[in-house]
């Protein structure tokens, strides 16, 4: 069977950003703290960059697994934020599956803590409900690297394409020519390497 190559589509994706909680992110051990929120907000600024209609979601906030990061709530404002009373699957909650599917997308971009549980559940429920959905792997964490094996392997068996905050971000954004500087700016806030690309480029400009 003929393989279809269906990219990210900056028209057609929603992000999902799933129990980046305080309390749960302690329990990321797959990458080092700093890593791992700067992998976040990258993606969070992708989100912001092709103006992604965005779904924020907790759970249990209340209990120890926290408020969620105040850097997500402050980069989507407007966005819809569904606290779970106590649902594990983002996907059981009624409320989540209405602004997922008012959205009007068909490809969801999913990150979360922790990967094998809160990332995985909803993944694959909405992979079952006719979705595209696209894992960001290093905007989600988990336990340790044999957990997070396990959930990628049993994700993308299933069908969901397990990605990095990068390489969404440059299928989303296709072509250079479309904005140099500021997908080259955005790259450079999160990538020392990058950063060093783009001051090399900018001298060479002036």
């Amino acid at each position: 069977m003929p393989y279809t190559y269906n990219r990210l589509n900056k028209d057609d994706a929603a992000l999902l950003m799933v129990d980046h909680q305080a309390g749960l992110l302690s329990l990321v051990r797959d990458f080092s703290p700093d890593d791992f929120k700067n992998n976040v907000l990258a993606l969070a600024d992708i989100g912001k960059f092709f103006d992604l209609p965005t779904i924020l979601t907790t759970s249990f906030e209340d209990g120890p697994n926290g408020p969620m990061v105040p850097e997500l709530k402050e980069a989507f404002p407007h966005a819809p934020y569904i606290a779970r009373p106590g649902q594990i699957n983002a996907w059981d909650n009624e409320a989540f599956r209405n602004a997922v599917a008012e959205t009007g997308r068909r490809q969801l971009v999913i990150a979360g803590v922790v990967t094998e549980v809160c990332v995985a559940f909803p993944a694959l429920s909405a992979l079952e409900a006719g979705y595209e959905v696209f894992v960001v792997t290093d905007a989600s964490g988990t336990f340790n690297q044999t957990t997070r094996d396990a959930a990628w392997n049993r994700m993308s068996q299933a069908g969901v394409q397990l990605m990095t905050w990068f390489g969404a971000g440059c299928e989303l954004h296709r072509d250079w020519r479309n904005d140099v500087e500021g997908f080259g700016g955005l790259l450079a806030q999160h990538l020392p390497a990058y950063a060093n690309l783009i001051q090399s480029y900018s001298q060479h400009q002036a």
